[in-house]
Formats: C-alpha cells, sequence, structure tokens
C-alpha cells in the first residue's frame, strides 16, 4: 500500500475547502484508506498551531472543530517517532521536516502546495507531489488493483 506524508498546507486547505484537491485527498483516507499516512510530532505540532491559529481559523468551514478533526485523522496515520533528520533539501528548512518523516516511515510521495518542495520533486526516492497529482496516483493504483 502506498505510503504519503501530507504537508500542513494540505489539512488546513482541507478544512477550508473539503470539495478542493487537498480536501478530497483527506477525504479519501478517512472514507476508503487508499494510503497510509504518515505523521511525525513536529508535522502534528505544525498543524495544530495552524489549526488553532485565530488568522487563519476563521476561513475553517463551518460546522468543524478543525483541532479535533485532525485529531481523529492523527488516531488513523502510522505515527513515527521523529528521529531521522534531514538538512538543506528544501529553500525553507521548516520543510524538510516532512521529507525526514517521509524518509523514517518508508513513504513513496509527500503531498503538498507548498512550491519550495515541489521544486525540489525528488529526494532519496520520495516523490513531491501537489495534491491534484497525488489523487491521479490514487486513481492510477485502484484502477490498476481493479
Amino acid at each position: 500500500m502506498l505510503r504519503a506524508v501530507l504537508d500542513a498546507n494540505v489539512y488546513v486547505s482541507a478544512a477550508i475547502r473539503p470539495e478542493g484537491p487537498p480536501g478530497q485527498v483527506v477525504e479519501r483516507f478517512l472514507r476508503e484508506t487508499p494510503f497510509e499516512l504518515v505523521l511525525s510530532p513536529a508535522i502534528i505540532d505544525e498543524i495544530l498551531e495552524t489549526l488553532a491559529d485565530p488568522k487563519g481559523r476563521r476561513y475553517i468551514r463551518a460546522g468543524i472543530d478543525a483541532p479535533i478533526w485532525f485529531e481523529a485523522i492523527i488516531v488513523l496515520a502510522d505515527l513515527v517517532a521523529g528521529a531521522y533528520e534531514v538538512h538543506g533539501v528544501s529553500r525553507d528548512p521548516d520543510d524538510d521536516k516532512y521529507l525526514a518523516a517521509a524518509g523514517e516511515g518508508g513513504a513513496a510521495f509527500v503531498v503538498t502546495g507548498d512550491p519550495d518542495l515541489l521544486d525540489v520533486a525528488e529526494h532519496d526516492g520520495v516523490r513531491i507531489v501537489s495534491p491534484r497529482q497525488f489523487l491521479d496516483v490514487l486513481d492510477n493504483e485502484s484502477s490498476s488493483t481493479a
């Protein structure tokens, strides 16, 4: 089964617009489990901090308690220890934690809308793709196993 790390911007976008590609990726994970989700403590901290930020919270769709919604995702994910480190791969050093989690968790993909990460494209066998590209990968996987 595919394993993937999702960037914080994917979760936040999913909480704002569930119909967009990031929302579709998260919904497919929650409803169909077509891939295994890898998270690390550093990623969880960033996402919870971002979802709790008053500036962004006002954009989150009505009827969703974003931190509780994300905690349900955490329960279903494969949590790695966060012991593996990657440095200097992305222009933004804060993005390297996603590549580290992918390496530690054996993920084949990092899914992001972040141009700094997308520009890397691939690192140590981990493909860095947009949510739309990842949906295409999932569609191809499901049609090849059907």
